[in-house]
C-alpha cells in the first residue's frame, strides 16, 4: 500500500531534473480490493509524473514544528461514501483531506463528508490553512519580536503589522481575550 508522502502545493526538489518545483497534483493508482492506492505519483508541472523517491522536500519548510513539537501536515484519506467516479468534480476524485497534528499520523482535522462535497475548493483551501498554522504563528512571533528590538526605528506600516501579528499570537497562545 502506498501513502502520500508530500501534499499538493508543497515545494519540492525534483532531483531528475534538477529543479525546485510545486506539487500541482497527487496521482493515486487504486486497485480493486484494495482499500488504499497501490501506488502514488505527483505532477509537478514538468511533463511527467514523478515517483516519490525522486522528490525532495524543502526542508525550510518542514521545519518549523508546532508548539508541542509535532509536525502538522496535510494527508489524503479514501473517501468512503462516494466513489470516485460520483465525484469527478472534486479536486482529488476519491479521497478528501486530513490534517494530522500527531507524529502517528493520527489526531488533527478532518471535515463531515457531506460539508466537503457541498464546497470541496473551500475545505481544500481551508486544509492547507490549517495545516500551515504553526508556520504562520512562527512568522508572526518572528514579526513581532523583530519590531520589539526597536519600534522606534520601524515604518509606521510596519508597527501596525507587527501589532495584530502580536494580538494574533496573544489569541493562539492565552486564547481570546474575554
Amino acid at each position: 500500500m502506498a501513502k502520500a508522502q508530500f501534499h499538493k502545493y508543497q515545494k519540492v526538489w525534483v532531483e531528475a531534473v534538477g529543479a525546485w518545483a510545486t506539487i500541482e497534483k497527487i496521482i493515486p493508482a487504486w486497485t480493486k480490493g484494495f482499500d488504499e492506492p497501490v501506488k502514488i505519483t505527483y505532477d509537478v508541472g514538468l511533463g511527467r509524473e514523478f515517483r516519490a523517491e525522486e522528490l525532495r522536500p524543502d526542508d525550510a519548510v518542514d521545519s518549523v514544528l508546532a508548539p508541542d513539537g509535532a509536525a502538522w501536515r496535510l494527508m489524503r484519506a479514501r473517501n468512503k461514501w462516494q466513489a470516485p467516479e460520483e465525484c469527478a468534480h472534486h479536486p482529488f476524485p476519491g479521497t478528501f483531506p486530513v490534517v494530522v497534528t500527531d507524529a502517528n499520523d493520527w489526531g488533527g482535522w478532518r471535515t463531515p463528508g457531506a460539508e466537503y462535497d457541498r464546497d470541496p475548493e473551500k475545505i481544500e483551501w481551508q486544509a492547507r490553512l490549517i495545516a500551515s498554522a504553526p508556520q504562520l504563528l512562527k512568522l508572526a512571533q518572528e514579526l513581532t519580536a523583530s519590531v520589539g528590538e526597536q519600534p522606534e526605528d520601524a515604518p509606521p506600516e510596519l508597527l501596525r503589522l507587527a501589532k495584530a501579528a502580536a494580538a494574533v499570537v496573544r489569541t493562539v497562545t492565552d486564547g481570546p481575550a474575554t
